[in-house]
């Protein structure tokens, strides 16, 4: 190794302050020789008992060491904030940012010569990727994996059926002690959600970018094979270290041009964009909301819900990311250069596919449509999104009438109302569930259909919101609306029989109303106003940005790099 290893900056020290930084650190019981120029690994770990997904993740910590330890370096494990998806109000993305800033604060002033991220839940990985983007040591990234399938009444089940539960449940199909039964049916092992939902979006993200090992996305949580994974990437982080290969080497604008070509095909969860849009930014890498429209017209191949039939379970015994990449050989960036230091073909190319009818080929793909489709208009002048994989063919192109929602408790007093002036043709629309409205875009935009079309047998209707969905969701569905309504955008003026078009072949969002009319509207709107005048939440309402740039902070784009100007003593 030619470059001096950060870490000595603190251990390597002689006088006052190097008898500091290594005394209280012996006091660990750690020998004196571990600190005497070894590379020093943090782990950064996000486990809580408040995020279930991710409460394994202390054994998953030792396999990492174990790999550290083997190829001679000293690991360092630390916490920081961690995101529990289904627990967290008013929602874990409000909180995104922080844990951004939290991870990149933690690793830039400890004495870190390489980081290990452990994440799982949906908005750890990005949230985690994020803060140590902006400090640009070498890192790698070990995902927490699915849990197993669930299994209630001989049916397979996972984290999607919630929502077909939960109709089943509030037509009177389904009973209280049914639907206690299923939720222990459902989550029968450790992990994250057993779809592709945000959670395995984001793992498949990881892969796909480079930032992890191979098998690293699919591998279930209870799988022992997940330890060796986490063993090896422990040992690989310390050869990265020595030949100072750093986050700014494998995220290249081809690195993220081949995860969206990899999300389109396994049709990924929405969230991805907005993630996605907010590392980029981390790192330097101009992208835009277009930049995610199929333009190559990937077509589905991975046989999945919420797009599919099968779980992530199935994925990986079928051969998981690699085998899929493998389809996709001919249309990504195979030089791109990933935490192994070789190019990503080399994590793929051996790959062989245990299952056609769960991985499918580019030839006789699962289903033609994939990817996220990007729609514009006067109704979301800076772009919003919609997965056409699990949005209704008949919808695809449609015109309603609107029925609003000014906000989530509007929309929860009316939804069920038998009076409620709605049919099977109109649009839902669903305001000020943006990142500034809510505060945080939480994942609502998913709504559930009125009870009365439900009890017609109504399965799905075009719904429109600021707001974001789980991966895990599905339907004919607009999300991530920008500019949002509490800001003033035009969604914010949207009135109940408005007439909406939604055409997504054409990438096409209108309201029938003309520009005059629309300004006028907008005359009449109260100025936004914070919810608090202290702490994050006023912070965060005060600086993040609109969905089409990531909503991440505006001071928080770009990075500060690795150094630290002053000593402690």
């Amino acid at each position: 190794m030619d470059k001096e290893l950060r870490s000595r900056q603190w251990f390597g020290r002689k006088g006052k302050d190097g008898f500091i930084y290594r005394a209280w650190m012996k006091n660990q019981g750690i020998p004196a020789h571990e600190l005497q120029g070894k590379p020093v690994i943090g782990i950064c770990n996000t486990w809580s008992e408040l995020t279930p997904c991710n409460a394994h993740f202390r054994e998953l910590a030792e396999s990492v060491k174990h790999g550290i330890y083997e190829a001679g370096g000293f690991p360092v494990e630390f916490p920081v904030m961690s995101l529990g998806e289904t627990l967290i109000k008013p929602t874990a993305m409000l909180y995104r940012n922080l844990v951004s800033m939290d991870v990149e604060e933690s690793i830039r002033a400890n004495p870190l010569d390489g980081v290990v991220l452990l994440c799982g839940c949906d908005k750890t990985t990005p949230a985690l990727i994020m803060g140590a983007a902006s400090v640009n040591l070498p890192t790698i990234v070990v995902s927490g994996g699915p849990m197993l399938t669930g299994k209630y009444r001989g049916h397979d089940i996972s984290t999607s059926d919630v929502w077909r539960f939960s109709e089943a449940y509030r037509s009177g199909a389904m009973s209280d002690e049914e639907l206690f039964v299923a939720e222990a049916c459902m989550t029968r092992s450790r992990g994250h959600c057993a779809v592709m939902g945000t959670a395995s979006t984001m793992a498949c993200m990881v892969e796909s970018l480079g930032l992890s090992l191979p098998e690293n996305a699919a591998i279930p949580a209870a799988d022992s094979r997940r330890k060796v994974l986490a063993h090896l990437s422990g040992s690989r982080i310390v050869d990265m270290v020595n030949k100072d290969l750093k986050l700014s080497d494998i995220l290249t604008r081809q690195a993220f041009e081949n995860a969206i070509t990899v999300n389109a095909a396994i049709g990924g969860s929405t969230n991805f964009v907005i993630h996605l849009l907010a590392i980029a930014a981390r790192i330097g890498i101009d992208l835009d909301m277009d930049d995610f429209n199929n333009i190559k017209n990937i077509p589905l191949l991975a046989n999945l819900q919420p797009s599919g039939k099968y779980f992530m379970e199935d994925f990986y015994y079928a051969g998981g990311l690699p085998v899929l990449m493998k389809e996709l050989h001919g249309v990504l960036h195979r030089e791109s250069i990933t935490v192994s230091g070789k190019p990503i073909e080399e994590n793929y190319l051996k790959s062989e596919c245990f299952n056609r009818d769960m991985i499918a080929t580019m030839e006789e793909p699962f289903n033609a449509l994939a990817g996220i489709v990007v729609v514009k208009g006067n109704l979301c002048e800076n772009g919003a999104v919609l997965k056409p994989s699990a949005a209704s063919p008949a919808l695809m192109k449609h015109t309603g009438r609107a029925v609003v929602f000014e906000n989530i408790e509007d929309y929860k007093a009316k939804i069920d109302d038998p009076n409620l002036d709605v049919d099977e043709s109109c649009v839902l629309v669903l305001k000020n569930v943006g990142p500034k409205g809510y505060p945080g875009m939480p994942e609502v935009g998913n709504m559930s259909i009125p009870k009365k079309l439900l009890e017609k047998g109504v399965t799905d209707m075009v719904r429109i919101s600021d707001g974001r969905m789980s991966g895990t969701g599905f339907g004919t569905v607009v999300l991530h609306v920008s500019p949002e309504a509490a800001i003033g955008g035009t969604l914010a003026i949207v009135q109940n029989g408005d007439i909406i078009h939604l055409d997504i072949a054409a990438g096409l969002l209108q309201v029938e109303l003309s520009e005059d009319e629309i300004i006028h509207r907008k005359t009449e709107l109260k100025p936004f106003e914070n919810l608090t005048s202290r702490g994050y939440v006023w912070l965060y309402q005060t600086h993040v940005e609109q969905a089409h740039l990531g909503a991440d902070m505006d001071f928080l784009k770009g990075g500060s790099g690795a150094g630290v100007l002053r000593d402690s003593h």
